[in-house]
């Protein structure tokens, strides 16, 4: 892999979909799943030949993976990861000093959309009338059905990426028209307000809990994105919705048939995550199979990959070797008791030849690595091959709906019992070899902090921080935010990301987010 190669020439533009969404594509019955087999691929791979020819036009299918994106936009901006690669606008990622022009919010934007359009027209091309002008017979009918309501619920997924991160985005469904056009710009309320009708109508069409197969969603996922925007509503429409956040959370637990894995915390992370205990709890995973994949630097594949240098033996993560790139910042570190993990066993990291200051990020040892994923089953023996790993990324797993619970409940949800969620927390701490804690210790400010060391290199953290009111600004400060050694407070308009220059280029209807200059 040439680590320099994948900003030159950056054209982020969606390619046609109709190169394999058309008339002629699915006259074959086999397309339809085909067509749903590529919206949850796209997850982790940037093309229809993994790493060759990319979705997006002038960006590689290993950068353009939307997984790694993710972890680019949510992970590198806050106190848990750094990465030392110098592509073009990459370190602005590091220290909260993007502009509209930084390429990699242009992927992510690109990418979701793209995802959009694909599954827009996979719901134009399963209409009742469409089915019934090929032909299709009742019980292919009742599969499609169901794959409608996945394509739904992926869709959502990816308007709640961008109302996440941009704000406000246009919104275009299947009922919109195939062509050019310019969609138009809603706010960020109106997204929400999509989204969660979106949702609760899902629960009509998409499979019974733990009903599908593993990998693809099911009425629970719906509800965990339900209940994640409820947590987030404050911040998405300026009203809280806590109450309802603790009422789906509650049904989650106790209705959904997903359960707490008592299993070692490392077992989630290992390669056999999707037969070892690990799976009971996982609600939406990505799925990676070394065998079945064919890209090296999207996914895990890059997560892990990236994240091992220096001293360490890449073998002994179940990797053909390192790229130098992803390690933590101290303030994560210093979240754990010890570092050593010998009094929390979720505190995974590599110290050997590591230093725990980060004095200059582009050095790798530079700031301790993270051993929390790897590439081997829980006992030890081998994946199915050492450059493309077995490990799948929990994108929703039963422990964030505890934490979420406890959340809401501590900031006030009327259905919420405080001794409940103790207990939640408790089952965290216990499978992690901490100490326990009692209704006292439960704050806002300890939560944030557990959901750290529960969810840390899970896509979960920028969101965290900005409900927590300790994104940008001066309240939470660690290395290099801001762009120097010891952390310096940000502008609180950078809780937004900007839309990107070449998005606005395209579609000159767009306004920009404030405090961004085009």
């Amino acid at each position: 892999m040439t680590l320099t190669s994948c900003t030159n020439d950056l054209e982020v533009t969606p390619k046609d979909d109709d190169e394999f969404l058309s008339e002629t594509f699915f006259e074959n019955p086999e397309s339809y799943k085909q067509v749903l087999a590529k919206l949850y691929a796209g997850l982790y791979v940037g093309g229809n030949d993994g790493d060759g020819t990319a979705d997006i036009a002038g960006i590689g299918g290993d950068f353009s993976s939307y997984l790694r994106l993710l972890f680019v936009v949510q992970e590198l901006p806050t106190d848990e990861a750094i990465i030392a690669w110098a592509d073009g606008t990459l370190p602005t990622m590091n220290t909260q000093n993007w502009s509209p022009a930084n390429e990699f919010l242009a992927g992510t934007f690109s990418r979701a959309f793209y995802h959009i359009s694909v599954a827009n027209e996979f719901l134009r091309q399963t209409t009742d009338e469409k089915l019934a002008s090929r032909g299709v017979d009742a019980n292919l009918k009742a599969e499609i059905a169901t794959f409608r309501a996945e394509a739904r619920f992926l869709r959502a997924f990816s308007y709640y990426n961008l109302m996440d991160l941009f704000g406000n985005v246009p919104i275009t469904t299947e009922n919109d028209p195939v062509g050019f056009f310019y969609p138009e710009q809603k706010t960020r309320a109106e997204v929400f307000a999509f989204i969660e009708s979106e949702l609760k109508d899902l629960d009509n069409s998409l499979v019974d809990s733990r009903a599908n197969e593993y990998g693809r969603v099911d009425k629970t996922a719906a509800k965990f994105l339900l209940a994640q925007i409820y947590l987030n509503s404050k911040v998405y429409t300026g009203t809280e919705r806590f109450n309802e956040a603790a009422i789906v959370c509650a049904d989650i637990i106790n209705n959904s048939g997903y359960t707490f894995a008592n299993v070692p915390y490392r077992y989630l992370f290992s390669a056999d995550n999707n037969t070892n205990g690990a799976q009971n709890e996982f609600i939406f995973p990505i799925v990676s199979d070394g065998n079945a994949i064919r890209a090296t630097g999207g996914g895990m594949s890059f997560i892990l990959h990236a994240s091992i240098g220096g001293s360490m033996d890449a073998a002994s993560r179940g990797m053909d070797g390192g790229w130098q790139g992803i390690r933590t910042r101290k303030e994560l570190v210093q979240l754990f008791p010890d570092a050593t993990a010998t009094a929390d066993k979720r505190g995974t990291f590599y110290t050997d030849g590591q230093t725990l200051d980060i004095a200059n990020v582009g050095t790798f040892t530079n700031g301790y690595a993270v051993t929390k994923y790897i590439n081997k089953k829980a006992d030890g023996s081998a994946a199915q091959r050492n450059d493309i790993p077995d490990t799948d990324f929990p994108m929703y797993r039963l422990s964030d709906v505890y934490l979420m619970y406890a959340e809401a409940t501590v900031r006030g949800a009327a259905s919420g019992n405080i001794a409940t969620a103790v207990g939640y927390i408790n089952q965290l701490r216990d499978r992690a070899d901490a100490a326990t804690i009692s209704v006292s210790d439960l704050t806002l400010d300890f939560i944030l902090d557990e959901r750290g060391r529960e969810l840390f290199w899970e896509c979960h953290r920028r969101t965290d921080l900005i409900r927590f009111g300790k994104f940008t600004g001066g309240s939470k400060i660690w290395q290099w935010k801001g762009g120097s050694v010891n952390g310096s407070a940000t502008e609180s308009f950078r809780d937004l990301m900007p839309i990107p220059s070449r998005i606005i280029q395209a579609n000159p209807t767009l306004e920009q987010n404030t405090g961004y200059v085009n």
